[in-house]
């Protein structure tokens, strides 16, 4: 079905109110379903950056925002989860016609994942040990000594489409968990979302403490990672921008966390339960059309197995619904643009160029009623090898390369190949086993017979080029605070401190 939206103009979100872009220009947005015009959102410039950095550093340091007692910061995070799950539909609503995900994923989960956040970092803050006492050893004599863990400043986020209103949430979160202040950037296929997002945290927290800052990247991103004013960046895309991230951010020498790529290996042993594993598997690198960094894209799995496997996963396959995200009915909705899904077209072009067999989907799929729209049919290639290019590279699509393997410590060997190591997942009914091989592999976070499964009380991150630092989790509030030594000397003479006699000869009163 067509659905006719109202077309809508979005300014920028700073200092607590709505402010129109320097420039006065607007960009659109697009529904990847449609091809429809959904909104007109400003398109801010370095000038716009500096005015929501300013009210972020005034919020900062000018308020008592970061003096706030845990106990009452608490209640904050409390009021903005009550605050999402009461504005659930709009959201949802704004996020599926601009990302392609569906209500129903939407829903049932993301909206879930925010308020559960929220109301997570609540609890952790009341407990975090914002303060530590040290023992008070002989050397270097009798002192009181304390860590004392302090709000780093003005956090810049910046922010990917494809989940843009929860990847957004985990820089929030934990920023002003911790007392700072944050400026947004959000992806300019997906700003809806996290607009709204910004106005209904500003109902709860001082003028400056969110912000958001839309416009192109190369200008407003670039912008914020290198602006002297931001202490601190988070960024989660691709591992190829997050290293202009990090080169931009060198410069001031920001904290930076990014959450980037990944290329995860799914390992299907021998005994592994294949009514769990298969279905288990297509979620892994199908949900969202692929569009997930934590993507199960590599399936490795035994070669006598290999046949049975393939012939199950096709059939398996061929019962996903794609559909518009806003029909609760549709299990997958489109890609995000036009350019994406021909890089995920080039992709399989490339896969069957390289000598990989074609055994489900590889065309772009039309649904009634969207006809304009950007959907791709659930790919599956055989035959694939670990060194092919749709074995190597993100594709960011609904594209699975399923490898045979001899033996696990083939599949491991292979596994781990890769210049990421994001996620990974191994399907068994021996979980003694899947542990030996968990703590082989080289991935920030590895499922046992599941996959996708992210708790918001457990870190979230990557090891190798999948990114820096972790996200969720009592480790995100670290992520959000710098560290302070304070050393008060207990010994009243100047002449009995140890250091009198490395600078005065003399020790004599």
């Amino acid at each position: 079905m067509t659905v006719n939206v109202d077309v809508k103009t979005f300014p920028l979100f700073i200092n607590g109110k709505w402010e129109a872009a320097s420039s006065q220009e607007t960009f659109e947005v697009l529904n990847p379903a449609t091809g429809e015009l959904v909104a007109r959102v400003a398109k801010g410039n370095e000038a716009d950056v500096d005015r929501a950095v300013d009210a972020a550093r005034r919020a900062f340091d000018e308020t008592d925002w970061k003096d706030m007692k845990p106990k009452d910061r608490s209640k904050v995070l409390y009021a903005i989860s009550y605050q999402i799950a009461a504005h659930a539909e709009e959201l949802a609503y704004l996020e599926a016609v601009s990302s392609g995900g569906t209500v129903r994923r939407i829903g049932a989960n993301d909206i879930l994942q925010m308020v559960d956040l929220f109301q997570t970092l609540a609890k952790f803050v009341e407990e975090y040990e914002f303060s530590e006492t040290l023992p008070s050893p002989p050397f270097p004599g009798p002192a009181h000594n304390f860590i004392w863990r302090e709000p780093i400043g003005v956090c810049a986020a910046i922010t990917p489409w494809n989940l843009p209103m929860v990847i957004a949430t985990w820089k929030i979160a934990p920023a002003l968990a911790m007392g700072n202040t944050v400026v947004v950037k959000p992806a300019s296929y997906t700003p809806l979302s996290t607009l709204k997002l910004a106005e209904i945290i500003s109902q709860v927290v001082p003028p400056g403490v969110i912000n958001v800052v839309t416009g192109p990247g190369a200008e407003v991103g670039e912008k914020l990672a290198s602006h002297p004013k931001v202490d601190k960046v988070a960024f989660t895309g691709s591992t190829e921008v997050g290293r202009k991230v990090m080169q931009l951010a060198a410069g001031t020498v920001k904290n930076t966390t990014l959450e980037l790529g990944g290329k995860s290996p799914n390992i299907i042993l021998e005994d592994a339960d294949l009514s769990i594993a298969l279905p288990g598997s297509l979620f892994g690198v199908f949900l969202h059309s692929g569009q997930l960094c934590e993507s199960g894209t590599r399936l490795f799995v035994p070669d006598h197995l290999h046949d049975v496997i393939v012939e199950n996963l096709v059939k398996l396959a061929g019962k996903i619904k794609l559909g518009n995200p806003l029909d609760p009915a549709s299990d997958v909705g489109p890609v995000i643009s036009q350019k994406q899904k021909e890089t995920i077209l080039s992709y399989i072009e490339a896969g069957k160029a390289e000598g990989a067999t074609l055994v489900c989907g590889g065309n772009e799929a039309k649904v009634a009623g969207c006809e304009n729209g950007h959907f791709i049919e659930p790919t599956i290639f055989t035959n694939v090898t670990n060194d092919m290019k749709i074995a190597r590279e993100e594709i960011f699509g609904p594209v699975l390369s399923v490898i045979r393997y001899t033996d696990v410590e083939d599949a491991i060997k292979m596994a781990n190949d890769s210049i990421y190591g994001l996620a990974a997942g191994v399907w068994t009914r021996d979980v003694n086993k899947a542990y030996e091989v968990a703590r082989k592999l080289q991935a920030g976070v590895v499922w046992i017979n599941d996959w996708h499964m992210l708790r918001n009380d457990a870190p979230f991150g990557g090891y190798k080029q999948s990114g820096i630092g972790r996200e969720m989790g009592k480790h995100s509030l670290d992520a959000y605070t710098q560290v302070k030594h304070v050393h008060t000397s207990m010994v009243p003479e100047a002449h009995k401190r140890t250091w009198y006699g490395l600078l005065l000869s003399d020790t004599a009163e």
